[in-house]
């Protein structure tokens, strides 16, 4: 049915204020190198139902709208002298708005599932970075009324903070696209300047100082050279999901008891379930950090997030005593997560030489949830029992799914934003984890999570080895 669904795309004209040219974000090169790691573009998407009587007119205005309030959606990337990029913001252009027309005889449910495979596939198409402007919309429509808008935001204009911000503004209804954006709000040429000041260069040398006190002792890989060539079924990179309602609960439990966060007292959880399966420890971890924080970056829409590290030791202690670290190494890490990240290849490659081999920290985890909804959920959270937690231990479950064609870490953890569990995507080596261990680690996260929620003593069961550098066999 669907293969008649007809597209049609209507030229939306847009203007801005601000144009020009500048180097890129220092969250630009962040993300820019991430992509080229990786080999992924990690663009972000979002839908909203339009109100009853809207028109494809009215998405366009919300359009035009949009790229007017935000010199990030007006950008391009250029090549300067060295073939180093930067990037110019038009001060006017066009782009396209795509119209989806659903035939008219599809159901509800058939509309649904339409929307949900438009969700999961439109942001695999890449961007051109020098060609494309960031952000893809369409409006779908039936029976001649327009339902839903859909748009796909490349991650080089924008982090989750500035894709929530386009939410928030397409729900307000007030993108006219004559509406003009508030003088008062800095635009991502701001920010890219203000980083060439000098108190923003110094403020990038103090995050390279943390940087090569984490880096000194690290081994050249967190979970030892690949051993394991055969992978699994023939592939070695892969992707699995994890969901646990019963560690949701009980992670919220452990914060509550801690004073900590839920986001630090998950990692803290995760890093003991990583020593518990691979024997990684102390365990380097890649985190990501807002960086909203700052002054003056709270609504800029702009890639602000970026990488800092983090050291979490979970030796023979307590779960609770690696919690207290984890919120001290993370106030630590989230103050040195603003910096220039050319500054940081040099300090990899003098970290390198001083050590006489070439490392890199090849676990992340990427917190995704979204703070304002972690708060919510922290601050009506009445006392956990462990009842409570034992009737959702039936609801867990561990999904593989398929094969990636490439990785650049040995893990990499996102934590989703999902309500009321704790939902793990993970990706992974399979030359240097094996299956059982990468199960092993998945189900820990839970085991560990239980444990500790109702025992303050509560051990790690993370015993100390001779050999730092190499992961032990489970």
């Amino acid at each position: 049915m669907f293969e008649q669904t007809r597209q049609d795309r209507m030229v939306v004209q847009f203007t801005g204020a601000e144009a020009g040219t500048a180097p890129l974000t220092w969250g630009q090169k962040a993300i820019l190198q991430d992509m080229q790691d990786s080999g992924s573009q990690f663009s972000m998407h979002g839908t909203i139902t339009l109100p009853e009587g809207s028109t494809v007119e009215d998405a366009a205005d919300r359009l035009s709208g949009l790229i007017l309030r935000h010199a990030a959606l007006r950008t391009q990337l250029r090549t300067g002298p060295g073939d180093r990029p930067y990037q110019q913001v038009a001060g006017s252009g066009q782009t396209g708005l795509d119209i989806l027309t659903i035939p008219d005889d599809a159901d509800r449910a058939d509309t649904a599932r339409y929307i949900d495979d438009l969700i999961a596939t439109w942001p695999l198409a890449p961007f051109d970075f020098h060609r494309d402007w960031p952000l893809r919309m369409a409006v779908l429509r039936q029976h001649g009324v327009c339902l839903h808008l859909v748009w796909v935001l490349s991650h080089l204009a924008a982090d989750g903070a500035a894709n929530m911000l386009l939410l928030y503004d397409l729900r307000r209804g007030e993108m006219a696209s004559r509406a003009a954006s508030d003088p008062r709000r800095p635009q991502i040429l701001d920010v890219a300047r203000s980083e060439q000041a000098p108190q923003l260069r110094q403020l990038s040398g103090r995050a390279m100082r943390y940087w090569e006190s984490q880096l000194h002792h690290i081994p050249a890989l967190t979970f030892g050279e690949p051993t394991h060539p055969r992978g699994h079924a023939g592939q070695r990179y892969w992707q699995v999901r994890f969901n646990s309602s019963a560690a949701h609960l009980a992670i919220l439990a452990i914060a509550k008891r801690t004073g900590t966060d839920a986001s630090r007292a998950t990692l803290a959880v995760i890093a003991t379930a990583i020593g518990r399966a691979t024997g990684a420890h102390p365990l380097t971890i890649n985190v990501m950090v807002s960086n909203r924080f700052r002054p003056g970056l709270a609504d800029v829409f702009a890639p602000i997030a970026q990488n800092s590290v983090v050291t979490i030791d979970v030796t023979d202690t307590s779960i609770d005593e690696v919690v207290a670290q984890t919120r001290s190494a993370s106030l630590t890490a989230g103050m040195r997560a603003y910096y220039d990240p050319d500054e940081l290849k040099e300090v990899f490659a003098r970290s390198d030489a001083e050590r006489g081999y070439s490392a890199r920290v090849s676990c992340r985890v990427n917190d995704q949830r979204a703070m304002v909804r972690r708060a919510a959920e922290e601050a009506n959270l009445g006392d956990v029992t462990p009842e409570q937690v034992g009737q959702r231990l039936t609801e867990t479950s561990l999904a593989w799914l398929a094969p990636l064609d490439h990785l650049h870490e040995q893990v990499s953890i996102i934590i989703l934003n999902r309500p009321d569990v704790l939902s793990l995507y993970l990706k992974c080596d399979l030359w240097c984890l094996t299956n059982a261990q990468v199960e092993a680690l998945l189900r820990s996260v839970e085991e560990v999570a239980v444990e500790a929620a109702f025992d303050p003593a509560a051990p790690t069961k993370v015993l100390p080895r001779y050999d730092g550098r190499t992961a032990q066999p489970s």
